[in-house]
């Protein structure tokens, strides 16, 4: 039986998206994250432990706070952020999952890899 498991972190980031109207200029936002890993449950009686995704994500999270995204994304925008993100985790966590975005309150990206 598949189970999945999320967690939820925050990062406060800048950036400004080139040649936009509004956000054309230097600005921030605290970025809701949410990842959710897809996996069966093992002998251990977990698919994994929350010790171990927490540190992975707060680890690869660490690279985009309190940074001005511009310097990592040429135009990051929350979909292309939520693409990178997903991709880093992707890599570092070898389960189907999901990364979620929300940049500031009620706009939000996800990316996933879950069927």
């Amino acid at each position: 039986m598949k189970m999945r498991l999320g967690i939820t972190d925050y990062i406060d980031s800048a950036h400004y998206l080139p040649g936009h109207e509004t956000c054309g200029i230097v600005h921030g936002h605290t970025y809701k994250t949410e990842v959710v890993i897809e996996g069966e449950k093992k002998e251990t009686g977990m698919v994994m432990d929350f010790y171990d995704i927490k540190k992975v994500i707060k680890e690869i999270l660490r690279e985009y706070d309190h940074v001005l995204l511009n310097n990592i994304l040429e135009f990051p925008s929350v979909e292309n952020l939520c693409e990178h993100v997903h991709s880093k985790i992707s890599s570092r966590l070898e389960f189907p999952l999901s990364v979620k975005m929300w940049e500031g309150e009620g706009k939000w990206c996800e990316v996933s890899s879950i069927e």
